[in-house]
């Protein structure tokens, strides 16, 4: 039986179930040192469920798991334009100039993102603190940016937002597609309802 799970995603916890560095050797290479990062082995005990693309460990968010091989190629293969929107804390307050930057596309390593959907939120949104808090510098202002995007690359939203003279400071994905975060907290996870299976099952 196909099963599809809802997971808020916390910081520094790993896009996978095992971590396949999970020791590292110390500055003078005479010792293996064990790191201190999360899985999804440490909040999931369903077995045979694998996510839907990937958030980076300094990220938070929405992941969506499955055992259905076929749709968790057709969410995560760029070619299909599936949107992804994440809420950006970045350092400084962005003109319009910026914002447009991001909307139209930037060049990131050595591509050009697709064009985003980019705005710029009036307030910081409600979302659990995060552990350990950003560093906070106090001659430096933040903004929230919500960012919409269709393709999902390697730390795309950081590098974008680091392109435009943005950095990003937290990163949590809030939506896939139709699927939202709402109800969830970070660590916790569910099953999908019958209303938001029914979409997905169309692709």
């Amino acid at each position: 039986m196909y099963r599809y799970l809802l997971f808020y995603k916390p910081y520094n916890v790993l896009s996978q179930f095992s971590d396949r560095d999970a020791s590292k050797i110390n500055h003078e290479g005479s010792s293996v040192l064990p790191t201190e990062r999360g899985t999804l082995k440490d909040y999931i005990q369903v077995p045979s469920v694998y996510p839907v693309g990937r958030l980076d460990r300094d990220s938070e968010g929405l992941l969506l798991l499955t055992n259905n091989g076929r749709l968790q190629h057709r969410l995560s293969d760029r070619r299909f334009r599936h949107p992804r929107t994440y809420w950006v804390q970045v350092e400084r307050i962005p003109d319009e100039a910026a914002l447009n930057q991001l909307r139209s596309g930037v060049v990131v390593q050595d591509y050009l993102t697709r064009p985003a959907l980019v705005q710029l939120l009036p307030e910081a949104p409600s979302l659990p603190p995060r552990q350990p808090p950003i560093r906070f510098r106090k001659t430096v202002p933040t903004a929230w940016l919500e960012i919409t995007l269709t393709e999902g690359r390697n730390r795309q939203v950081r590098r974008m937002t680091a392109a435009v003279g943005l950095p990003t400071l937290r990163l949590v994905r809030i939506a896939i597609a139709h699927l939202r975060l709402d109800s969830l907290a970070p660590g916790e996870w569910r099953d999908l309802t019958s209303e938001e299976l029914e979409p997905l099952l169309r692709l």
